[in-house]
């Protein structure tokens, strides 16, 4: 049986990895093994990194219907009990939108609810 010689693959192995680390300085950018580290380091922490930032965003969206419920004379929960048992589906993203720039109707939502 004749050997295989892994030249092709292997270098396009190794260049998928050296593609990603280009922007990193010294062996991190240029030898394989180092950059090998750093890139799944990186791919890893930004993985991490989107999570934080669908919980951050999810934060912000709550302070800001809270702000807005308050202005109403109620709380954020009492709010969101009250949609829940009228059944208005409405998601956070669209409540806080509402509350940021078209208070009249969320004002509107808020009288639906109780």
């Amino acid at each position: 049986m004749s050997r295989v010689r892994r030249g092709f693959k292997a270098r396009q192995r190794r260049n998928k990895i050296l593609k990603l680390a280009k922007g990193y300085h010294f062996d991190r950018r240029t030898k394989f093994k180092h950059a090998s580290e750093t890139v799944r380091r990186a791919l890893h922490y930004a993985f991490i990194g989107r999570r934080l930032l669908k919980r951050d965003i999810r934060k912000l969206w709550i302070v800001r219907i809270n702000a807005g419920a308050r202005m109403l004379g109620t709380t954020y929960s009492q709010f969101i009990s009250g949609l829940k048992k009228k059944d208005i589906t409405i998601n956070r993203k669209m409540l806080a939108e509402l509350a940021v720039r078209d208070f009249s109707t969320f004002k509107a939502i808020h009288e639906a609810t109780k």
